[in-house]
């Protein structure tokens, strides 16, 4: 991906709770898009990964699909029914065209997602602000539009739509340090649609609401991660031009919440 990495900071308060970066310049294995990296608490404790060692493609916390008409905008291998993951040479980019607009709690990005052979797929509105909740926590809230531009029908997938059973995963993504343990208002929230979803690690909370009735990933095991899910029992076809959205909100604090808590301070979606 052509061009050089630019970095704006979210800074509601003081110090400065994030960074965001466009992705310009990453290797195309993994599916070039902008990121948040690093997330902290008020008390400057980093809640994202960046690239680990396990999950390269793994870039802090973003939007991230596995296939778009084909092409991988989630990085890494890709599923292919009867042989399971494997490298392929399908890499999409979400590339940055502009910043709508700039203030030093909130921007506006306007984006393409660009199918492996460089034609545009879909176009991105997406705006990332935010905002002071309390002395120890803060609220990230992150909208994406995607309107279809490809001039015929798309569809998104993720691998359970493929046969992968449980890999539902695509949309918002959030890599987080481990240890953590997940929790919410149902016993098991993997696979569950719910109106919140809190993961916790050692010292700090962060509490996922919004989605609609998207199903949340949630993964403790072999790492720490939650996201969204825009197709995990069928693909989302969208017709030309028509647009899919979503908004969702992360509490992040300082502290391990209880569940009393953490729906406290969850925003309704």
């Amino acid at each position: 991906m052509p061009g050089v990495d630019a970095a704006l900071s979210l800074a509601p308060g003081s110090p400065s709770v994030a960074e965001y970066h466009t992705g310009a310049g990453l290797p195309s294995g993994l599916s070039p898009r902008p990121y948040l990296h690093p997330v902290r608490t008020l008390a400057g404790t980093v809640v994202t990964e960046l690239q680990p060692a396990s999950h390269r493609h793994h870039l802090g916390a973003g939007i991230a699909v596995p296939d778009v008409d084909g092409a991988n905008f989630w990085g890494g291998r890709t599923f292919v029914p009867g042989h399971g993951p494997v490298w392929l040479d399908n890499h999409g980019t979400q590339l940055h065209l502009d910043w709508l607009h700039v203030s030093p709690s909130s921007f506006t990005q306007a984006l393409q997602w660009l199918h492996m052979d460089g034609t545009a797929l879909l176009a991105e509105r997406r705006r990332i602000s935010a905002r002071p909740l309390s002395a120890t926590a803060w609220a990230l809230e992150i909208t994406f539009s995607l309107v279809n531009v490809s001039g015929r029908e798309v569809a998104v997938r993720s691998p359970a739509t493929l046969g992968r059973d449980g890999a539902g995963y695509g949309g918002l993504f959030w890599r987080a340090p481990s240890p953590a343990r997940a929790f919410g208002p149902v016993p098991v929230p993997h696979g569950a649609s719910a109106p919140w979803l809190a993961l916790a690690g050692p010292s700090w909370t962060l509490v996922f609401s919004g989605g609609g009735e998207d199903p949340w990933f949630v993964r403790v095991r072999d790492y720490a991660g939650v996201g969204s899910a825009l197709a995990w029992r069928e693909p989302l076809v969208l017709a030309p031009v028509a647009e899919v959205s979503r908004s969702f909100t992360v509490v992040v604090a300082d502290g391990v919440l209880s569940a009393e808590e953490a729906a406290a301070v969850a925003v309704p979606g």
